[in-house]
């Protein structure tokens, strides 16, 4: 009888192993078609319910599975698809879990320039703009990002006319103009 039992609690396991194995590729794979469908035609405007609905997606799989090596990467993209469809508040919340959840993760530092430049850019909220690209320069000085983190620092504000009167008083001081 002991035999009996113990061999139905390991099929019972192995079920219940393969049901999540499975719900798994299920997920992976809706997501799959639905970034073809959303990315099929370059040329097409992005159907921006559908991209609401990938990024809910994307999101479902972070939440069903949250040790997963593909979810920062999965997360990011769903931040970086937020910031694009002008989804701001969803992409600093996406970017802030990737940030909270996955230090660790290579893009950890360009979320937070991200969510810089959304406050920036998106929501017009410069004085946290700066203080985010501030922590971002103190965090990660030697990234790949940090020019522009300081770039942006210096420029906030700044209308494209102050930018470009700057850019030719610089240019006409070097004597390039």
């Amino acid at each position: 009888m002991k035999k009996i039992n113990m061999y139905v609690a390991s099929m019972v396991l192995f079920v219940l192993i393969l049901a999540c194995s499975s719900e798994k590729e299920n997920m992976l794979a809706d997501i799959k078609q639905t970034e073809d469908s959303l990315f099929a035609d370059e040329t097409k405007m992005i159907d921006r319910k559908l991209a609401g609905e990938l990024v809910d997606k994307y999101v479902a799989y972070a939440d069903a599975y949250p040790e997963d090596p593909q979810t920062p990467q999965i997360l990011f993209k769903a931040g970086d698809l937020s910031m694009n469809m002008n989804m701001s508040r969803k992409a600093i919340q996406i970017f802030d879990r990737v940030m909270n959840n996955y230090p660790d993760y290579e893009k950890t530092p360009q979320c937070l320039f991200l969510k810089g430049y959304i406050y920036e850019n998106d929501l017009k909220d410069l004085k946290t703009a700066k203080q985010i690209y501030e922590d971002f320069l103190d965090k990660y000085p030697d990234d790949e990002f940090a020019d522009d983190a300081e770039i942006s620092i210096k420029n906030l504000g700044k209308s494209p006319e102050e930018l470009i009167r700057e850019f030719e008083e610089k240019a006409k001081a070097e004597g390039a103009i």
